[in-house]
């Protein structure tokens, strides 16, 4: 009686041991939020409603919107590291202060190296990262 008991919580410890190792996904095996407008979680710049946000195509290829230019990028993905390439920027009219924030965006976003996603929000993780809340519309 003694080692049946024994036995029965032994297989109980290592059913739930099994039960816990199969339910924690690893960020590796979580798919990127491809085709998904994602928003910076960060309040407007006075005098302004925008907010920058990006949206990446399966393809790598991503529109980086920042705080005043628009940005063409490629986006490698892999596991969940990432790489950001900037290819392109559209000029717009900024104001000097705009555009430094836009530099030391891109140069942030150079030095990412990793992702993550919990729930609806996905981190862009470096020496500075980045919470991106995905759109909801």
């Amino acid at each position: 009686m003694w080692m049946s008991g024994v036995l029965s919580r032994g297989c109980f410890v290592l059913a739930a041991a099994a039960l816990f190792l199969f339910a924690a996904e690893p960020a590796s095996a979580q798919s990127f939020p491809y085709d998904q407008e994602m928003l910076l979680e960060v309040k407007p710049l006075p005098g302004s409603r925008r907010v920058p946000m990006m949206e990446v195509h399966p393809d790598g290829k991503a529109t980086v919107d920042m705080w005043c230019h628009s940005a063409v990028a490629e986006i490698a993905v892999t596991g969940d590291e990432v790489k950001f390439t900037f290819v392109s920027a559209k000029p717009e009219n900024c104001t000097p202060e705009r555009i430094e924030l836009d530099q030391a965006m891109a140069k942030a976003l150079l030095e990412v190296t990793s992702w993550r996603q919990q729930k609806d929000i996905v981190e862009f993780i470096g020496p500075t990262s980045f919470r991106f809340r995905l759109s909801t519309h």
